[in-house]
């Protein structure tokens, strides 16, 4: 990106809430947040089976924790001291102001995302 070498970034999703947050693998937010640094539009390719339209924004997406062990062990051996905290995330939000579009099976859905993607579950 910084070589100017990309165009536009696409990621898939997990789950997408109504004001365009979306819930991705980890480091889909850092990637968003350096197309945004670069100027390169950051795109989401999902199913609408994905938004879920009950879930005002980002806060409300569970985000699974991995085991602690991944972090802290390499097989048997340990690597990080006993007792040490570790947080380990499977998922990250990004905000909807990083998404330039939500690309799904009925078109792509542009901010204002609370309004585009209740049209597309409504065409679903």
């Amino acid at each position: 990106m910084r070589a100017g070498r990309v165009d536009l970034v696409v990621v898939g999703a997990d789950r997408i809430a109504a004001n365009g947050d979306v819930a991705n693998k980890i480091g889909t937010y850092t990637v968003a947040v350096l197309a945004r640094a670069h100027g390169v539009p950051f795109y989401v390719a999902a199913p609408v089976s994905t938004i879920d339209l009950s879930t005002p924004d980002g806060e409300g997406i569970p985000i699974e924790e991995r085991d602690a062990k991944e972090l802290t062990h390499m097989g048997s051996t340990q690597l990080a001291p006993e007792g040490a905290k570790v947080w380990n995330p499977a998922f990250d939000v990004t905000p909807a102001a990083y998404v330039a579009g939500i690309i799904t099976e009925h078109g792509i859905c542009r901010p204002p995302f609370d309004k585009s993607l209740r049209e597309a579950c409504d065409a679903a």
